[in-house]
């Protein structure tokens, strides 16, 4: 058998192995060969690793492509993602009927994109729950997302009016009917919200602080358990999305102890790696809100224990003149897709001493299994050749324009960060290459549809 592509003279991060040095084959777009490095084998390239880490490719299961540039945004943001690493993702669709809008969504996305995409649906009216069955079925989306965080008054400025404890509760009862769905939840009480605001703004407060503070950890908390606590009567598989805060996670844990109903717990790295007294002030501004460093050390106490199940970056790609604000103006959210790796490299494998197995878990693992992609998540034969070519000691100075995202800013802006992709492969094309997207793949989108069957699953959490 000739393959296509050999990479030689690597250290392939094998399940349950680790490290091991090796030779790993690819032969039309999947995982072929998973050799010793004596194995003599012909492909039509070879691709010295010269000792490198090969990983497999990062999952981000939490990106929102199309809030910066909605015309362009596949195109920019799934090369920014292949620069950190990323190879697939998982982004955000929500209209007022998602049955008539979601095929130029996914048009756009196949036009543009060089990686693969996924989606997840946005729930935010009782429409959206009697036609989640339809949908999800239809297209191919398995897994759902419920804003708390716009209730009340924090909706209707959105023009949303479904969204309450009846909404939420209606679709946790839909999920359920959904083998194999799951339900993800932003879980903060904005119902309190401007009864904290208002007297930090009255004192003329302007800092990343005061964000944290007007939408503190508690009120996090109590959201989460009433999703939890709903998720239990229900019996609906739950995802606490970019989770922030050490009260939180603390009480996904009683929860988790009191029933067995799956609560899957989803962080990111800028609740890692940045705190509430951060440089990058407004360019950090994000909700849930960035939190005090003692809810940094816990966060990573929830990595290490596996109380953290997933990353996500919650990519937003907007510009920096929306972020150059005081900061109850400036807008949410920030670029990250392709900073999830090389972060957690640098403050987790690096300084922390978080395993090399701990951090595929999150980024590539455990994605694969909770969203059902069975074809990615591992160096595993036939599965897809999504690889990362790690130099775990290459250090770069984070530069918003190398990032190549629409977004012109990064909050790690100017930081010095040890570990990067060097080579980044989708489904066994070479697309970045030495901090660079490669000519071709700058011109050829190429990147396919994740499409999530519901269904049943089998005892290892492989579709049938």
């Amino acid at each position: 058998m000739i393959l296509d592509t050999l990479l030689i003279n690597a250290r392939l991060m094998l399940p349950q192995q680790g490290l091991t040095y090796g030779t790993l084959g690819i032969r039309e777009g999947k995982i072929a060969v998973i050799a010793q490095s004596e194995t003599q084998l012909s492909a039509r390239e070879t691709i010295d690793c010269q000792g490198l880490w090969v990983l497999p490719g990062v999952i981000d299961p939490h990106v929102h492509f199309g809030f910066g540039s909605p015309e362009t945004d596949f195109l920019t943001e799934s090369r920014s993602a292949a620069l950190g690493g990323t190879t697939s993702v998982l982004s955000f669709h929500r209209s007022a009927d998602i049955r008539s809008s979601f095929d130029a969504v996914r048009a756009l996305m196949e036009s543009q994109s060089c990686i693969d995409v996924g989606f997840h649906f946005g729930i935010t009216s009782h429409l959206h729950v009697e036609t989640l069955q339809t949908i999800s079925h239809q297209f191919g989306v398995s897994s759902y997302k419920l804003y708390m965080m716009y209730r009340g008054a924090a909706g209707l400025a959105q023009g949303f009016t479904d969204i309450d404890d009846g909404l939420l509760y209606a679709a946790l009862l839909a999920t359920k009917k959904i083998p194999g769905a799951i339900l993800g939840v932003h879980c903060e009480n904005t119902e309190v919200i401007p009864v904290l605001r208002e007297p930090l703004r009255a004192a003329g407060r302007d800092d990343l602080q005061a964000w944290n503070e007007q939408s503190p950890d508690f009120l996090e908390a109590e959201n989460v358990h009433r999703v939890c606590y709903f998720a239990a009567k229900t019996g609906t598989p739950v995802n606490i999305v970019h989770l922030s805060s050490r009260e939180a996670l603390n009480e996904v844990r009683r929860h988790r102890q009191l029933s067995n109903t799956p609560i899957y717990v989803e962080s990111c790295p800028h609740y890692l790696f940045l705190n509430d007294r951060s440089a990058a002030g407004s360019y950090a501004k994000v909700n849930p809100p960035i939190r005090s460093q003692e809810d940094v050390e816990a966060l990573w106490q929830g990595v290490s224990d596996g109380s953290i199940t997933t990353l996500g970056s919650d990519h937003v790609p907007r510009k920096r003149v929306t972020k150059d604000k005081d900061i109850w103006s400036a807008s949410n959210g920030f670029p990250g897709t392709g900073m999830i790796l090389p972060l957690m490299l640098h403050e987790g494998f690096h300084r922390r001493g978080v395993s090399l197995q701990r951090i595929v878990e999150l980024t590539a693992s455990n994605p694969a299994h909770i969203y059902r992609m069975p074809t990615k998540g591992s160096l595993t034969l036939g599965k897809d050749a999504d690889l990362v070519i790690v130099d775990p000691d290459l250090e770069k100075i984070v530069e918003p324009a190398a990032l190549g995202s629409y977004a012109d800013y990064s909050p790690y802006e100017g930081m010095k960060i040890r570990g990067w992709p060097i080579r980044t492969l989708v489904r066994g094309r070479t697309v970045m290459l030495n901090g660079a997207i490669c000519e071709q793949a700058s011109h050829l989108s190429a990147g396919q549809y994740i499409h999530r069957s519901p269904g049943d699953m089998t005892e290892n959490g492989e579709i049938k």
